[in-house]
């Protein structure tokens, strides 16, 4: 079944606020960067009431909500949204209560922040809240946003520990249940800058049929209508297993290197696109695309 709502999944790091930055050739609309035409404007455009749609930001994930969430709600207000609250929950005694639920029954947009993508699926995991956000994202129009842990934990699988230098050790990477609102595939954040693309060719090769996708910092995926859409300034990579020809995996001892034979690649910037159903990708601006007008880039 194909869900009727959308994922706005961001490797870390959102652009929040520089909105007085001068930007050095005065063109703001070309600037990525620049805060009206960056990734919160995009969640506030795909949700069902645009600036009148109620956002619950969800801070359950950070060890520091008290800053985390305000930071979030004033973003979300520069923008022009009229209805952003914070909801800090802390338990599942509280994840299970009438009040969180009605609230996420009310909300169009649940934006979750980043921190310990292990605390937020520990908590929410299998809750009523839990059950409510999946409800809706397949029932709704309903948008599910996360940044760093928010994003990781949207997956089916789960990336929560494992050191990017060693990360082609095997048994380094451990795994567990996201929060499931998409299948077959394994989310890491933080990508690029981290360094991290050995924790997902790890991830991959365990089980080749799980997609993997790495995502940069104030980089992300619209994801609707089982096509993943490339948003923000960085870097998406794409680790598609099933091409893999052979590896060492299981003849090799915990903490010994991993090889793998012809693991499939793909690198994605702003505006490209990835069909998960046939697993293409569409370049926005190739060079093998004769439309491209390279006089407006």
């Amino acid at each position: 079944m194909n869900p009727k709502g959308k994922l706005i999944i961001v490797g870390g790091a959102i652009n929040k606020g520089q909105i007085f930055e001068t930007v050095s050739d005065g063109s703001d609309s070309k600037n990525l960067n620049f805060f009206e035409h960056g990734i919160l404007k995009k969640i506030i455009d795909e949700s069902s009431k645009k600036e009148d749609s109620t956002i619950e930001i969800v801070t359950t994930a950070s060890q520091i909500p008290q800053i985390v969430g305000p930071e979030y709600q004033n973003a979300f207000n520069m923008l022009g949204a009229k209805n952003v609250n914070v909801m800090d929950i802390q338990s599942r005694e509280e994840a299970n209560g009438e009040e969180v639920f009605q609230r996420v029954h009310a909300a169009d947009v649940l934006m979750f922040t980043g921190g310990d993508q292990l605390r937020l699926t520990s908590i929410l995991g299998g809750t009523r809240m839990h059950d409510e956000m999946l409800t809706k994202y397949m029932d709704t129009d309903f948008v599910y946003a996360g940044t760093s842990a928010g994003a990781a934990a949207a997956s089916e699988n789960m990336i929560y520990q494992g050191s990017s230098s060693e990360a082609l050790l095997k048994g380094e990477i451990k795994t567990t249940q996201g929060l499931g609102f998409i299948e077959n595939v394994i989310v890491d954040t933080h990508f690029v800058q981290r360094g991290r693309i050995g924790r997902l060719f790890q991830a991959v090769v365990n089980n080749p049929r799980t997609l993997g996708i790495g995502l940069g910092e104030d980089t992300g995926l619209f994801i609707h209508n089982n096509s993943m859409m490339a948003i923000g300034s960085g870097l998406v990579i794409i680790v598609d297993g099933r091409f893999i020809k052979d590896s060492n995996l299981t003849n090799i001892h915990l903490g010994e290197p991993i090889s793998i034979d012809n693991l499939v690649v793909h690198v994605m910037s702003m505006n490209d696109e990835y069909d998960l159903v046939t697993k293409d990708l569409h370049i926005e601006n190739s060079h093998y695309n004769p439309n491209v007008d390279l006089t407006n880039l």
